[in-house]
């Protein structure tokens, strides 16, 4: 049975087992002192919507939201963001005077891990991103909003690359390449694709590489990705996606309780 005397919270999805939301936010709540119920919804594939507006009338007071309802997230919203209508998808909730309001924390999660917690400041850094997909959406903002000197977006597709460019041109220096043509090195490397679940790798350039390159992999694991394994053998730093995960929980946190909770010592316990 639901408490409604303690404020409600969810992270929804399919699947949703495996996700670590419950476990970080009870750990902010604890940290905190705040009183709260964290847990896992699993939605059926046609029925987001359903399942959110059902959380609502049990006294849900936001969500997260994950795979693959990110796209339906965004529909749902009665109002967003400036950062969730320039990545197109929302990955946190809010329920207020009968509207939904959805925010997207990826990429402020992304940008917080690399410059607080890899301590790499991206002004005027040269970055390359792997992928022009949702993921890569999700975070041009934030990473243009840093003021790097450029960024260039290698993907497969020329078309999909071309729009994200066309997107967010005029918030900074962007261009696109294919993987073959990737030239010169780099400050960071972000990959932004699905590569790593597959357990495949880009054919990227080595020369992308620099002892002071960060690689940095969205995906997170127990073990370090065939990506991140590659751009050690190449000389260059790396890290996964776990600090960004952290960072863009305590982010939504925020957006809910506005207490901004302490995430060093639940990345250093990983």
């Amino acid at each position: 049975m639901v408490n409604r005397k303690v404020d409600q919270y969810a992270v929804i999805g399919n699947p949703i087992a495996h996700s670590k939301s419950p476990y970080l936010h009870a750990v902010f709540a604890r940290q905190s002192q705040q009183n709260l119920s964290y847990r896992a919804l699993l939605a059926p594939l046609n029925g987001f919507e359903a399942t959110v507006r059902q959380f609502i009338r049990d006294g849900g007071r936001g969500a997260n939201v994950t795979l693959p309802f990110k796209l339906d997230a965004f529909n749902l919203c009665d109002e967003v963001t400036p950062g969730a209508s320039a990545a197109g998808a929302v990955n946190t909730l809010w329920f207020k005077n009968k509207k939904i309001v959805g925010d997207n924390t990826d990429g402020i999660g992304l940008v917080t891990d690399i410059a607080r917690n890899a301590y790499l400041c991206l002004q005027n850094k040269r970055i390359l991103l792997l992928g022009a997909g949702g993921a890569a959406r999700g975070v041009m903002l934030p990473l243009l909003e840093c003021q790097p000197a450029e960024i260039i977006i290698a993907n497969r597709s020329s078309e999909k690359a071309w729009k994200l460019i066309n997107q967010f041109k005029q918030f900074g220096k962007l261009s696109c390449t294919e993987f073959k043509d990737i030239q010169g090195q780099f400050d960071l490397v972000i990959n932004a694709t699905s590569a790593s679940i597959a357990a495949q790798l880009l054919p990227v350039p080595d020369s992308v590489y620099a002892p002071t390159t960060l690689a940095y992999d969205m995906m997170y694991a127990d073990q370090p990705t065939l990506f991140m394994k590659h751009a050690t053998k190449l000389g260059a730093q790396t890290r996964d996606g776990w600090g960004m995960l952290v960072e863009q929980a305590a982010e939504s946190f925020y957006l809910w309780r506005g207490v901004r909770p302490e995430t060093a010592k639940l990345l250093a316990s990983r």
